[in-house]
């Protein structure tokens, strides 16, 4: 029984939220699957960040349990733990949520009104919803 509350507790947890810089890392990781400092800080534009900047965001990002690590050698090979997929769904709703009093249609209908949004994109949204039918 305690197991049971225990595991629907921990799946009811929100996500933690990253700041920009960790989103950056966790970009670029998810990119790579695995990586190590140095080949994350490879694949961002110049200027690069700094080496020491890097390492303290993903520590970070372990205590924040969205990044683990493995020895190789002397160094430290990153992996993530949450799917990318998961951290965007949750992002996604997260804005409806906050600025759009939970409704999809409020936000579309924003886009719409601001000329964020093409016809053309709206037709592709339309066609992907009536797929999930």
């Amino acid at each position: 029984m305690w197991l049971i509350i225990s595991l629907n507790i921990e799946k009811h947890k929100k996500m933690k939220q990253l700041t920009r810089a960790e989103e950056e890392i966790m970009q670029n990781l998810w990119s790579l699957s695995e990586a190590s400092v140095k080949e994350i800080i490879e694949l961002f534009p110049e200027p690069k960040p700094a080496y020491n900047t890097v390492s303290t965001i993903i520590r970070i990002l372990e205590t924040k349990e969205f990044v683990d690590h493995k020895k190789k050698g002397k160094g430290y090979i990153y992996f993530p733990l949450i799917a990318k997929e998961k951290y965007s769904s949750q992002s996604a709703q997260k804005l409806v949520e906050g600025y759009f009093q939970g409704s999809f249609k409020s936000m579309v209908s924003y886009f719409t009104k601001n000329n964020d949004i093409s016809v053309s994109d709206l037709e592709a949204i339309l066609k992907e919803l009536n797929s999930k039918k």
